[in-house]
C-alpha cells in the first residue's frame, strides 16, 4: 500500500510548476478494464485504488479445474467489490467460481476483498503464516480487554486503532494516526451490505518453502520480509512465474517500515531482494502494481542499490547532524512533499541499519532518539 519517494505524490506532480507534468510511473496508471493472459492460465486484471503514488492494484486470476484463485482482491468496500465482480465477469467467471484468495501482505489494497469472498463462497484465504494487520490484538500489550475486541465491528476496529496509534513511535513523539481518507473508507466499508472492513483470517497460512497448487501449477512460498514483515511471494519453478506482490515493483520502490518486530528490517529487505536476484530461470515477474516484467534479478539489484544510496546520503549528512533526530535525517532523505510519519519510519529503518553495522550510536534525549557517528 505504501511506497517511497521515487514516485511523485500525484501523477501530475512536478518540482517546477512551469515544467510539463511528468509521465506517470507504471504503478500510477489508472486501472484498465482489460483482462490479459500473462501466462498460461493466469489472467491479469486491474482494480482501481486511490492512494498516493498508486492508481491500481493487479488482481491476478488463476484458472484451474476447480474454478479460480484470485491474488490481492483490492480494497474493502462496495466500490472495489463492484470492480472485482466486473473483472471476474470480464474474465468469464462469477464470484461463486472463486475457491481461493491469495493475499500477498497485510495492506488494505491487497486484503480488502478477501473476507467478503470467504463469506460469499467459502474460499480459502492463503497468506504467509506471519500475516498480521494493525488491527491484530497480538501486537498489543497484555491488557485484559485486548482479546475481547471484535475486530470485525466498527467499535472494535476503532478501539484497536486507537490503541495501536496511542503508543509512541520507537524514535519518539506521538504517532500521526491514520489519514482521514482511510477512516472514511473504513466507515463506508463498515456500512456496505452488512460486511465490515474485515481483516482476513487465513485458512491456509504458508511457511517458507511450502508448496501450494493453483492454476495447475505447484507454487513455492517465499517469505520476503521488507515492505511488510509478512510479505509472501509465490514462485512456479516449472514455468518460471513469480508473483512478487509489492516486494519487487517495476518502477517504484516499496516503503520500508521501521515499525516491525525485528531490529533491522532493512537488512531483512536486502536479504529478501537478494533471494529474488538469485532465483534462476524466472521468465516473468507479476507485480501487484505496474506491468509484468522479465528481469526480476536486475530489478531487485536496482532496488538494493537505491537503498544503499540512501545509506550513503545519511553518512554524508552526519557532519552537519552529529546528534540528529529521525526527523532531522528524514528532511535530508525525503523531499518536503513526502515528510511525515511514513518518511520518518523509513528513515528510522535506515538509521537502525547503520546502527546495527556499528556505524552509528543511539541515545535518548528529551524523549527522542538521537544518532551520532561511532568513533
Amino acid at each position: 500500500m505504501q511506497h517511497d519517494h521515487e514516485h511523485p505524490t500525484a501523477p501530475s506532480a512536478s518540482a517546477d510548476p512551469t515544467e510539463p507534468p511528468r509521465k506517470p510511473k507504471q504503478e500510477q496508471e489508472e486501472a484498465s478494464t482489460d483482462v490479459t493472459e500473462v501466462a498460461d492460465g493466469i489472467l491479469r486484471t486491474q482494480l482501481p485504488i486511490s492512494m498516493p503514488g498508486l492508481g491500481h492494484v493487479n488482481c491476478y486470476v488463476l484458472e484451474d479445474e476447480r474454478g479460480v484463485a484470485v491474488v490481492d482482491p483490492g480494497l474493502p468496500g462496495d466500490d472495489s467489490w463492484g470492480h472485482l465482480v466486473d473483472r471476474l465477469s470480464r474474465a468469464g467467471y462469477a464470484v461463486d467460481d472463486v475457491h481461493t484468495v491469495v493475499v500477498t501482505h497485510s495492506h488494505p489494497d491487497h486484503f480488502g476483498g478477501a473476507m467478503r469472498l470467504r463469506y460469499e463462497t467459502g474460499a480459502d484465504i492463503v497468506t504467509h503464516e506471519s500475516f498480521r494487520t494493525i488491527f491484530d490484538t497480538s501486537d498489543f500489550d497484555d491488557e485484559e480487554d485486548s482479546s475481547a475486541l471484535d475486530l470485525n465491528c466498527p467499535d472494535g476496529q476503532r478501539a484497536a486503532m486507537e490503541r495501536y496509534f496511542s503508543k509512541p513511535s520507537p524514535w519518539g513523539g506521538r504517532r500521526a494516526g491514520p489519514s482521514a481518507e482511510f477512516m472514511e473508507r473504513m466507515r463506508k466499508a463498515n456500512g456496505s451490505a452488512g460486511v465490515s472492513f474485515s481483516t482476513p483470517r487465513p485458512t491456509l497460512p504458508l511457511v517458507d518453502g511450502q508448496t501450494i497448487k493453483l492454476a495447475r501449477r505447484e507454487w513455492v512460498a517465499m517469505h520476503t520480509p521488507g515492505h511488510t514483515y509478512d510479505h509472501l511471494c509465490l514462485f512456479d519453478p516449472e514455468y518460471g512465474v513469480m508473483l512478487t506482490g509489492d516486494h519487487v515493483l517495476p518502477s517504484i520502490t516499496p516503503h520500508i517500515s521501521g515499525m516491525t518486530p525485528v531490529s533491522d528490517p532493512l537488512a531483512q529487505f536486502f536479504e529478501s531482494l537478494r533471494r529474488m536476484a538469485n532465483v534462476e530461470d524466472v521468465s516473468i515477474a507479476l507485480p501487484a502494481h505496474g506491468h509484468p516484467f522479465a528481469d526480476l534479478g536486475g530489478r531487485a539489484e536496482h532496488i538494493i542499490e537505491h537503498h544503499e544510496d540512501r545509506l550513503d546520503i545519511i553518512r554524508e549528512a552526519l557532519p552537519d547532524l552529529p546528534n540528529g533526530t529521525v526527523n532531522d535525517f528524514m528532511r535530508v532523505l525525503f523531499r518536503e512533499r513526502s515528510w511525515g510519519e511514513m518518511a520518518e519510519s523509513e528513515t528510522y529503518a535506515h538509521l537502525e541499519h547503520l546502527r546495527e553495522l556499528d556505524e552509528l550510536s543511539r541515545h535518548a534525549e528529551d524523549g527522542f532518539a538521537r544518532y551520532a557517528p561511532v568513533g
